[in-house]
């Protein structure tokens, strides 16, 4: 039985949320042996369980943005794609998650402000039990959402709580909220780019086959560079830091590499190729499945001390007495968060991957392809930037940004309108030539050609090829993630602080 079945059958037998039931509690008896003697032993397992929860939602949210655009452009079925980023996202956050955290998530609350141990313990679980409700509330309504802000909400809901306004770091806070803005504008910016040069020199020229010949393999070359400069940037910083001459050194690296060893492969593959659009969709398709590999480990590899960063800092702090800026991961918390992810992802992801690989606009493997490097320039440029980018609202953003230009491109490109027709009088043509009749044009009788262009440009008009139901509401949840964090981390932590 397929994975996609099997998770079908399971959530509607209602056995998933069970499931989970026993990946938290599994998680929880595995922190009760790793911490036996420990004074705050309960306090630690109780946090486990909490941290557990989190990275399930992170799972079942944020991966969908890494293989959704794949899925959407079949180049892998949603079973090889909840198989590909299981094994990744576990991959990316056991061998390059970070070792090492800080305290208070991104830097949002002064240290000092919340010194007193039992106090920083109460509002860490706050911040992760939030974070971990609204990603699980947003998830049921079908909305990505970035994990990161979510947890930045809910570190400065606690932090407001235990220590008032002045312990936040407004300055750091306001950065993050100019992300919300930045990271799908330049997201989608990037996408529609791509998908513009592609449209420009490969997919409206009359010779498809030999344009791909020629664009692809540099395409592919320039995903290469850029992915590997990716990881280098965000996936591989517990292996090994590299200063930025040196990023730029492992991008073009692969940037040359990836062409050298694509441009043969691509020959081959295009050769005896129709030329038509399928023919360039095929070629699009194993880039695809390996962008969306490498996606899932730099995403297991960065975003995993979302779940386990404030779970680390809870275990330093119940362990040492002390709060201290910085913490190492013990490696079976590591593991709660690793597997948590790729639990989350095959129980209950499938909703979100349908969500932006299918229902927010209609992805081929070429607009796919534009989504999935236009993820990986972005979060390079914003490092170089120093701009706190979400990779959720990156990729989201790219997809829309891929919709929106096809709106325009259909509605407004002279060079496809032209093709279109070129198309169109020659199919009339090859239709005559075989002996088939073409009526007569009349008044109310168009000829063919003319009726084909005169529907296609009525359709244009009524047709809007981005959601806007969809749209609106991705767009809404966004802005709220921080606000709904934060509020519904305050309230948790008086409710912890009555009951301890």
């Amino acid at each position: 039985m397929r994975v996609e079945e099997a998770a079908g059958f399971l959530a509607r037998s209602g056995m998933l949320p069970g499931l989970g039931l026993i990946f938290i509690v599994f998680s929880g008896v595995i922190a009760a042996i790793a911490v036996t003697g420990e004074p705050r032993a309960a306090i630690i397992v109780a946090a486990t369980a909490i941290g557990a929860y989190m990275a399930l939602n992170i799972g079942a949210n944020d991966v969908a943005n890494n293989v959704g655009p794949a899925v959407g452009s079949r180049a892998m079925t949603i079973t090889t794609a909840l198989i590909i980023a299981a094994i990744f996202e576990s991959a990316g956050a056991l061998i390059a998650g970070g070792d090492v955290v800080g305290t208070i998530s991104k830097g949002i609350i002064d240290p000092a402000a919340v010194s007193d141990p039992n106090v920083f313990i109460l509002a860490m679980m706050a911040a992760l039990m939030s974070s971990a409700i609204w990603i699980n509330l947003a998830t049921f309504l079908g909305a990505p959402v970035s994990t990161t802000h979510s947890i930045v909400g809910g570190v400065m809901g606690a932090g407001i709580a235990a220590a008032g306004f002045t312990s936040v770091n407004w300055p750091v806070l306001s950065g993050i909220v100019a992300s919300w803005v930045i990271s799908p504008l330049l997201g989608g910016i990037i996408a529609a780019a791509f998908l513009a040069f592609i449209k420009t020199f490969i997919i409206y020229r009359e010779d498809k086959i030999a344009a791909a010949r020629k664009w692809v393999p540099i395409l592919i070359a320039v995903m290469a560079g850029a992915f590997s400069a990716y990881l280098a940037v965000k996936g591989l910083k517990k292996i090994i830091h590299l200063p930025s001459i040196g990023v730029v050194a492992v991008g073009l690296a692969g940037l040359i590499g990836g062409y050298l060893i694509t441009k043969p492969l691509i020959a081959r593959q295009s050769r005896d190729m129709p030329n038509r659009n399928q023919s360039l969709r095929e070629l699009f398709q194993l880039p695809l499945i390996a962008s969306a590999a490498l996606l899932s480990f730099a995403h297991g590899a960065n975003d995993v001390a979302n779940a386990i960063g404030p779970l680390a800092a809870i275990v330093h702090v119940a362990e040492v007495g002390t709060v201290d800026a910085k913490v190492h991961i013990p490696i079976w918390v590591m593991l709660v968060g690793g597997l948590g992810i790729s639990f989350g992802l095959v129980f209950f992801g499938a909703k979100l991957i349908r969500m932006v690989g299918k229902q927010i606009t209609k992805l081929n493997p070429m607009r796919a392809f534009c989504v999935a490097l236009s993820a990986a320039i972005t979060v390079i440029v914003a490092s170089w930037l120093g701009l706190p980018v979400s990779s959720t609202h990156i990729a989201v953003g790219a997809v829309f940004g891929v919709g929106f230009f096809r709106e325009w491109y259909t509605a407004n490109s002279s060079r496809r309108a032209n093709y279109v027709a070129r198309k169109l009088e020659l199919n009339r043509q090859n239709g005559n030539s075989k002996g088939t009749e073409t009526p007569a044009p009349t008044v109310s009788q168009p000829e063919p050609a003319e009726a084909s262009q005169a529907r296609e440009s009525a359709e244009i008009r009524r047709r809007k090829l981005v959601r806007r139901q969809h749209f609106m509401s991705i767009v809404a949840a966004w802005v709220i993630t921080v606000p709904a964090a934060t509020v519904l981390s305050m309230v948790l932590f008086f409710a912890l602080r009555s009951m301890f």
